[in-house]
């Protein structure tokens, strides 16, 4: 008891002193190896290595480099050129077109950043110089670009399928329908809102142009994903194919992607993967500690007699999770959360892969909702817009995701269907 008590206020005291992820949970990882293991520190070198011992980690790393090189290159400018050609004759066309520019870059960048600044960087003076209200457009890209958390190859989804053990395959196919779904309600609310807005008449030389010059960008959500699903590769080969696809495609195709930018696209790759990984591999470490010794087991042996409907328990977290994502990221929250709350969710017959997208939408919304929301603080800066006026930007697309929330929630069969 006294133990436990310890490790609680070790949290709470690297909290209040403000320490990064990395350090709570390294002393974390020290800490339950001396109090509640053998009291060999060894011991986290070893689960260190087991946790780091997994192929599938080298997807995240893979198709963030492929995300990078898009978004460095031209392959995002000419995936956002046949969006606009297309929806252009559109009443509120543009507005439209910037929703699905977002998840066709969501469909093979894998991060919803990434999407956000590079459709961002395009469509955002264009919408300004359309005459769109600033709002609106702010809102519709900070929003459209979280679809890149759900639609596959969705990072988040990849962490939370190593967390659990759970196929990332499966994860990814469960993630099309809600990621369309997600989609779909906001392009109508684009359309909705600019409804009154003429569209630029049809233009079919530039639509033709728009797709011959962003064919090869077009072709790559086929090749990864097609190659995915039709089983010709795994996971983590799709995200060796997306960089080969993405190089080959920037440096000899387009040729927009020189030697200098190469290096930067790189740099700023390695920059991330060097934060991400160590906690990664420690939250990973701490997961192999407690499946050894079957904590999450007995927590589901205890809960079972307090929670005995899939209901409540899913109302539940969806509350815990909302009020979760509005200070932690993602991927810690991820980390942290999934080996716990995936076995009481299965013990309740709650499929797993359906759980990952409930929990995967739940902190997407997360990106939009203040303090920490990732979206939020990155479009301050890229679009020189005050706090404030990026989280109001956003409120109309906050309720639309806790509409779809709620159905993904009370509706397996549209994260499942796929799966047959």
């Amino acid at each position: 008891m006294s133990a436990s008590l310890g490790l609680m206020l070790l949290i709470l005291l690297l909290l209040l002193l403000r320490q990064g992820l990395l350090v709570i949970l390294g002393l974390t990882a020290l800490y339950v190896h001396a109090f509640f293991g053998r009291g060999e520190l060894t011991d986290v070198i070893v689960d260190l290595w087991d946790a780091s011992n997994r192929d599938v980690l080298l997807a995240i790393p893979l198709y963030i480099l492929a995300g990078n090189i898009m978004a460095s290159g031209a392959m995002a400018s000419r995936l956002v050129r046949v969006m606009r050609a297309v929806a252009s004759p559109v009443a509120g066309g543009l507005a439209m077109a910037s929703v699905l520019s977002c998840a066709l870059f969501a469909a093979v960048s894998g991060s919803g950043t990434v999407t956000m600044l590079a459709v961002g960087a395009v469509m955002y003076p264009a919408l300004l110089e359309a005459g769109y209200p600033r709002r609106f457009s702010l809102g519709a890209l900070c929003s459209a670009g979280t679809l890149g958390i759900l639609i596959p190859p969705s990072i988040p989804l990849m962490l939370y399928g190593i967390m659990t053990e759970t196929s990332i395959t499966e994860l990814f196919l469960a993630g099309i329908g809600p990621g369309l779904l997600l989609t779909v309600l906001f392009t109508v609310y684009a359309w909705f809102r600019n409804r009154d807005r003429r569209g630029a008449g049809w233009n079919g030389r530039e639509v033709a142009t728009a797709l011959g010059e962003g064919a090869w960008a077009l072709g790559m959500p086929l090749v990864v994903l097609g190659g995915i699903y039709s089983g010709h590769f795994t996971a983590t080969e799709s995200a060796a194919v997306a960089v080969a696809y993405a190089l080959a495609v920037e440096v000899l195709v387009y040729r927009e992607l020189g030697a200098a930018g190469l290096v930067d696209v790189v740099t700023r790759t390695a920059e991330l993967i060097g934060a991400l990984f160590p906690v990664l591999l420690f939250a990973l470490s701490i997961n192999v500690f407690l499946t050894y010794e079957q904590v999450p087991d007995r927590l589901v042996a205890w809960l079972g007699g307090q929670l005995t409907e899939p209901v409540p328990f899913l109302i539940g977290v969806n509350l815990l999770l909302l009020a979760v994502g509005c200070i932690m990221d993602i991927g810690s929250a991820i980390l942290i959360l999934a080996p716990i709350l995936a076995p009481l969710a299965v013990s309740l017959g709650i499929d797993p892969v359906h759980f990952g997208i409930v929990m995967v939408v739940n902190l997407e919304i997360g990106y939009l909702t203040p303090p920490v929301g990732m979206n939020l603080v990155v479009a301050t800066t890229a679009y020189r817009e005050s706090f404030r006026e990026v989280c109001v930007a956003v409120l109309p697309f906050v309720l639309i995701m806790l509409l779809a929330l709620g159905l993904v929630t009370a509706w397996p069969g549209l994260s499942l269907f796929l799966l047959g």
